[in-house]
């Protein structure tokens, strides 16, 4: 996909369980650094809807 490096959340804790990300020419790759051999692929344009629906705590019920 792509030859960038994989970026850690900035909300991770010092171990290694935490959320990457990754861009693209034509994707975000995303995956939990615990488990590097899964990971979500998504068009800029959902990742930014899915970045949306986060910061606006629509997901919260979830947690």
């Amino acid at each position: 996909m792509s030859s960038s490096e994989w970026q850690k959340s900035s909300y991770s804790a010092a171990n290694n369980e935490c959320v990457e990300v990754r861009v693209g020419a034509e994707a975000v790759e995303l995956r939990e650094s615990d488990v590097p051999g899964l990971v979500l692929t998504a068009g800029p344009a959902a990742f930014a809807d899915l970045l949306a629906t986060i910061k606006a705590g629509d997901l919260d019920h979830h947690a």
